[in-house]
C-alpha cells in the first residue's frame, strides 16, 4: 500500500486554500477528479505524480471574475469570436499532466472548437488560459502549460499582471497580450481599481475606451504609441 504524504500549506490564507499530495498515480488523479464532479468549486493540478488541490477564496474569485470580465469585454469590441472554457478539465495521459485554470479561451482557433467537446488528444489547446494565483503554488504552472501548448497564459498574483507567449516550448514573457495587443497592461489595472469601487462604472470606461482606440487606429486592434 502506497503511503500519499499530504501538505498543508500554512501561509497566511487570503486567496486560496491549498492541500498538495505527492506520489499520486495518474490513475488515482482521474478517480479523485470523477469523484469530485464537474461542479465542484476546487481546481486540480497534476503534474507527473504531484497533485495539487486549490480552493478559491474570495479576493481570488474576485480577480477571477474581473480578468474573465475585462476578456469579455476586449473580445466584443474588437469583435472576434470567442469559446469560453472556465475551469474545464485540462489533460494529457501521455504527458502526465492535468489542470483546472480560472479561465480559459479559444478565440484564435474558435472555429475549429466549436460545438464540440474538448479532448486534448485531438484538438487544439486553449488559445488563452488565466491564472489567479493569490498565494504560493507548489506546481510550476509555466512548465505545466508549456507542456500542454498553451499559446499564451496571464497571471496574475492580486499586484502584478504578467503575460507569456509560448515560443519554441518555453513561455516569453511580454509587455503586450498576443490576443489584444491594442491593450496596454495599465488598462487592466486601471479597470481592476474601479471596479473595486464600481464594476459597471469600470465596464463603461473600458469599452469607451476601445472604441476611441478602434476610432484612432482607424478599426485596426494594434496599439498605436
Amino acid at each position: 500500500m502506497v503511503t500519499v504524504p499530504l501538505e498543508l500549506n500554512t501561509e497566511q490564507i487570503r486567496g486560496e486554500k491549498r492541500v498538495v499530495f505527492n506520489h499520486l498515480s495518474w490513475l488515482s488523479y482521474r478517480q479523485i477528479l470523477q469523484a469530485l464532479g464537474e461542479n465542484n468549486r476546487a481546481h486540480l493540478f497534476y503534474d507527473r505524480g504531484t497533485l495539487e488541490i486549490t480552493m478559491p477564496l474570495e479576493e481570488h474569485e474576485f480577480y477571477r471574475e474581473l480578468i474573465g470580465l475585462f476578456i469579455r469585454i476586449l473580445v466584443v469590441e474588437l469583435g472576434l469570436k470567442i469559446k469560453s472554457m472556465g475551469s474545464t478539465t485540462l489533460a494529457r495521459e501521455d504527458l502526465e499532466r492535468g489542470a483546472e485554470p480560472d479561465n480559459a479561451y479559444y478565440i484564435q482557433n474558435q472555429a475549429k472548437v466549436l460545438g464540440k467537446r474538448i479532448n486534448l488528444t485531438e484538438d487544439p489547446p486553449p488559445d488563452l488560459v488565466v491564472e489567479v494565483d493569490i498565494t504560493h503554488t507548489d506546481i510550476n504552472k509555466l512548465e505545466l502549460y508549456a507542456r500542454l501548448g498553451v499559446p499564451e497564459l496571464w497571471r496574475f498574483n492580486g499586484e502584478i499582471w504578467r503575460i507569456y507567449r509560448l515560443e519554441k516550448g518555453v513561455y516569453q514573457e511580454e509587455e503586450f497580450s498576443p490576443t489584444f495587443p491594442l491593450v496596454p497592461k495599465t488598462k487592466l489595472y486601471e479597470f481592476l481599481a474601479t471596479a473595486k469601487e464600481d464594476e459597471v462604472r469600470a465596464e463603461k470606461n473600458l469599452r469607451a475606451w476601445v472604441v476611441s482606440q478602434l476610432a484612432k487606429n482607424n478599426g485596426s486592434s494594434e496599439l498605436t504609441l
